[in-house]
Formats: C-alpha cells, structure tokens, sequence
C-alpha cells in the first residue's frame, strides 16, 4: 500500500522521482504528489489519480531541485482527492511530509493540535505529524530531533520523509511496521518504501528498521532510535534486476508472471532436494530443524492467498508428518488471546514479508514463546528478519496485485518442508524419493498447462457477463476453489465463491441455475467419485460447468459443458496444477471486460496496515 520515493544529490530529481512512482503503480494507490525544495522554497504539486497526471501537471512547471519526495497514496483516512494526497505541509510550507501507515491516536493529537491553533486542510490521519514536527522546531529543535520527538507521541504504524526548508540539505526518514529502505549512491542518496523504485540507481541499501529515524545528505546515511540512541546499520547489496520487474513483452504483469511459474517453481526446488536420500536440505532451517520435529503442533498464519496456500499446506504436514496443524487469519489470531507455547511451531507466510496483519501476529506469537518461522519471497523483508528461521520462495519479484506465481512457491515450500519433517519422523526413503520425483517433474507438468491458454481464452469469452461464479473443490483442492474464487473476485469484480463441494448442497446449491456457471476441481484420486456426483446435483438444476480434469478423463466430458485436462500428480502436489487454469481464467475474463488487471480497484499489492 502507499508508495514512498525521495532523492537527494546533485541531479535534478524530479524525473527520478516521477520514474520511482511509477515502478509502485503496482502496489496501489489512488492519488499522487511530489514535494521538492526549488531555490530554497517549497513546491508541492499533487493530484486524484495516476501518476501520468501529475506528471503531465509538472511537464510545463520547469521543475528543478537535487532534493525532493514524492508519494502514491492508497487511501484509509479522507477520500481520494487533492487534498487528502500526500505530501502534507505545515502553515508556511516550510516543511512537507509524506506517510505510509495509519496513526491511530490521530484524533487525540488532531485535538490538541486544533487547540493549540493549528489549521488542518486535509482529512487524513497524516497531516497530524507535520504540525506535531512543526511545534517541535518552534521549540528550537532541529529536524531530525523534531521527527524523533513527534514520533515518540505516536501510536500507530509509519513510513516517513520529511524536508525542512530551513534545512536543505537533508531528508530524515523513520519507519515503524511500514517498509523502507534507504539507497546509497555516489554524491546521492535515496528513499523508498520498495527497492524496486530505486533500483536503477543503486543497489546498496540500508533497511531501517521499527523504531528507526534516518538522516539522508547526498553524502552520509545515520540513523539513530526514535529515543536518539545511535544505530550502526548494515549495507546489504541488490540482486534482483531492472529486466526482472519489466513486463517482458506480455501485455501485463498478471500474465507474464502466470507464464513464468515452470521457472519460479523451479527455483523454489533448484538445489533443495537430496534425490538419493529422498528428502530435502533448507539452509533456512539448518539451525531449527531438530526443534520443529519435536514440536507438538503446528500453525500456519497468513493473510488472502498465502491463507489460502496454508490450508494445503495443512493438509501436507497432517498426512505425512502426522503433526496437528491449524491455519489462522493473520488478522484475527491476535485478537482472539490465541493458546500459544513453546511446544508450537509457526510459520508466517507473506509474499512481501511485510503484511501489517502478518507482523501483528509474529511478535505476538514470538513473545508467547513460539518457533516462529518465516515463508515468503522478498529477501531482507521484515518476516524474514524478525523470525528465528524461514525459507525463501525465490520466486522473484511479483508485480501483478493479483497473486499467481508466489501462491505455487509457496505451495512448493510447504511441500519441501513436509518431506523434510516427514523424512525425519516415519517417511521412507523410497516413499520420500518418489515424492521428490514428482516435485521436480512439477515445472513441466506446468509447461502443459500454459499451452492451453488460447483453449481457456474461449472459455472466458463465453462466461465474461456472467455476474456468479461458484468454484467447488475436495480435499486438497478445497483450498484450490477458494483461491480461484478469489481471483476471479480480485481481478474481474464478479461475485466468486469457493466451497467445498460436499458443503453445495448445505446451501449453495439454492443458487444454481443456468445464468450461475459452477467450476469443479476434479482430478482423479480418491474423492472422484464424489465430485462426480457434485457434478450430477448440478448439472440436474441446469448449471453450466466448467471442469479441471485430468488428461486421461474422457468420461467427464459427457458430463460438462467445458473441460480444462491437465496432467496427473500426486494428490499433495495436485493444488500447483489445478490452479493454473484459474488464474489463466480470472486473467482472460478480466480483459475480455475492459479491466486493469493489474491494479484493480481498492486493492493494494503489500498491505502494511492493518
């Protein structure tokens, strides 16, 4: 949510602040502005909407500065307009802020700031701080120290950048539950809530941590505590690249990242099987791995589509590693006082490794005592610093709103961490082996898949108007139904429910007629014959249906309307298979219907509020 960009140098930064939103555009926003510093005097300009219209607004403004922040807004408090954009500024315009996060005693502060004679010309939460930093540096302090203070006054979350414009040669930063990243250049120096932004620039980053308030000149980085206790920070090095975040010829990030799944899945396994021996090496794990055999009990927290790779990740571990395992709502399992001891391990998963729900839920189950384990894809993410142990998805960097190929590695890495725990405890090798025979056959298996695209193009055509859709799976592809429901909902705004399909004729069923299409997961092991009948009650009601089928299913085709055969597996690797055809489904009918499939509406790619 939100994106944050700042520069500081000798170059005019207005183009790098322009190009740095719009490599966010993928996290979405609703609004856009830029703030910088022009002859000493402030200038901020900010708009409803893209960010192709701010910059058409600046293009004949001769905008000229070496120091500037700028932001996409996505919002929460106040609705999207100019007002309510970012950055904020205080009375005179001497010093403007931008923010990612929500403050939560904001109307407390906003009181006292009211009382206190400050104006307010906006309806967010936001613009409590420029007025807070604003009091502290009538009270003689400098910048840094005003943010430092303000901050010790907050209660909430934030990613910051602020200017003084009677300090000009200086942006400070600060983060708490909201990413950000500071890059380091020659004589230039940058901010930004995601590397992707400042990544053709630099690759030396510093990741500031919770708590943290930075101090950025074009030619020194400092941080210090918000209670001015001086950090060391570490420099860590980029490896992702330009090309990587590029869309690579497909007309969207969505599909591109469909289509490159056989690799991405390829390197979540590449280098982690131990073929031979039937089992797995996760150097994530190396130091933890004796201890989570042990553990009585095993938890799997998330949020939207990691949840939904949980619940297949549940029923991997109780088949084979015979350990009780729950899956929780990262946004509730905090809430409820959950039972939580040192008897239990809990893996978090997150794409972005900086899901605010996800986070709550972490230090919650830490400071109960918990191994907390990380699963997620982007490398020095706060998931994957904060646990005590993880596993990388290695899917790189995921653009498209609408998740795809980070939900397969991480199905990946739950499979991998299944064999590893199952190896240890009552697998054989031999069942250990075969199971890694078809993990590594996955990828092309996938291949297969793809090369139905145009076939499944045809069938979107013909269910583009439809307002319903209900998508009905057993099993382990229970969880697969869901998460093809929710991209349909995601990406195309028609009305998707997953179910499983023993659960239709408890309620569901009350909707079929031939205006409501109903798509069954149904590939042959050993709840077949059950989803056949499912398939029976729906088609009697005059249903249209569209089936996932194995390749050797001809039976089924007397049965459906439309079928999607796909290659067999294993009933636990299944699910990497069977959601392929969703996600190429939701995909074509959302463009077949106009839409922007890769920011839709309302959503945000890394959701770091709660």
């Amino acid at each position: 949510m939100c994106g944050i960009v700042g520069y500081i140098g000798d170059k005019n930064c207005v183009p790098i602040l322009i190009n740095g939103l719009k490599r966010l555009e993928y996290r979405g926003y609703d609004s856009a502005g830029i703030g910088i510093l022009q002859d000493k005097k402030s200038l901020v300009v900010k708009n409803k909407g893209k960010v192709s219209f701010l910059e058409d607004r600046i293009e004949n403004l001769s905008l000229n500065s070496n120091i500037g922040i700028a932001h996409t807004r996505w919002a929460t408090h106040g609705i999207p307009n100019e007002q309510n954009a970012h950055p904020h500024t205080n009375h005179d315009h001497s010093i403007f802020i931008i923010h990612n996060g929500i403050i939560e005693n904001y109307a407390v502060i906003k009181k006292s700031l009211l009382n206190q004679g400050y104006k307010f010309n906006s309806e967010t939460d936001s613009e409590v701080l420029v007025h807070m930093i604003d009091g502290f540096i009538k009270n003689g302090n400098d910048l840094q120290k005003s943010v430092q203070l303000a901050l010790n006054e907050v209660e909430g979350t934030y990613g910051l950048a602020v200017i003084y414009s009677n300090e000009p040669d200086k942006i400070v930063a600060a983060r708490k539950g909201s990413p950000l990243v500071v890059g380091l250049g020659d004589n230039e120096n940058f901010i930004a809530s995601d590397v992707s932004a400042i990544l053709a620039h630099t690759k030396q980053v510093v990741y500031l941590e919770d708590g943290e308030v930075a101090l950025i000149t074009k030619n020194s980085f400092s941080a210090k505590t918000i209670y001015d206790k001086e950090i060391q920070k570490e420099v860590h090095e980029i490896t992702m690249t330009l090309e990587e975040i590029d869309k690579g010829g497909y007309p969207h990030f969505m599909l591109k990242e469909i289509m490159e799944q056989p690799e991405t899945v390829r390197n979540s396994i590449r280098g982690r099987i131990v073929l031979d021996h039937g089992t797995v090496k996760l150097g994530g794990l190396i130091d933890v791995v004796d201890s989570l055999v042990e553990k009585k009990r095993i938890i799997i927290t998330a949020c939207g589509t990691s949840w939904h790779s949980g619940l297949v990740g549940e029923y991997m571990i109780e088949q084979f590693c015979r350990i009780p395992t729950e899956v929780e709502y990262a946004s509730e399992f905090r809430y409820r006082n959950p039972i939580v001891s040192k008897d239990d391990a809990i893996f978090f998963v997150s794409q972005s490794g900086e899901t605010a729900d996800t986070l709550a839920a972490l230090r919650e189950a830490k400071m109960k005592g918990a191994l907390v384990l990380g699963i997620c894809n982007v490398v020095g993410s706060s998931i994957a610093r904060e646990t005590n142990a993880g596993v990388y998805t290695h899917a790189g960097p995921e653009i498209g709103v609408a998740s795809t190929k980070a939900f397969t590695s991480q199905l990946v890495v739950l499979a991998l961490i299944t064999l590893l725990i199952a190896r240890r405890k009552n697998l054989s090798q031999v069942d250990g082996k075969n199971l890694a025979e078809e993990l590594l056959k996955i990828p092309e298996k996938i291949e297969a898949i793809l090369k139905l695209n145009d076939k499944i193009e045809q069938i979107a055509e013909k269910f583009k108007d439809s307002s319903n859709f209900l998508y009905l799976g057993r099993g382990y592809n229970f969880p697969v139904a869901l998460e093809g429901a929710l991209k349909l909902k995601e990406i195309s705004y028609i009305h998707a429910e997953g179910y499983p399909a023993a659960e239709m004729k408890h309620g569901p069923i009350a909707l079929i007629d031939e205006n409501m299409p109903a798509i069954f997961i149904a590939p042959k092991d050993s709840t077949y014959d059950k989803i056949i009948s499912n398939i029976q009650e729906v088609k009697a009601r005059g249903g249209k249906i569209i089936a996932i089928a194995n390749e050797d299913d001809d039976d089924i085709d007397n049965l459906v309307d439309f079928s999607i055969k796909i290659p067999q597996t294993i009933r636990m690797l299944m699910p990497i298979l069977t959601v392929i055809p969703l996600q190429l489904l939701a995909y074509h009918i959302a463009v077949k219907k106009g839409l922007n499939v890769d920011q839709p509406r309302n959503l945000a790619k890394s959701v770091t509020v709660e």
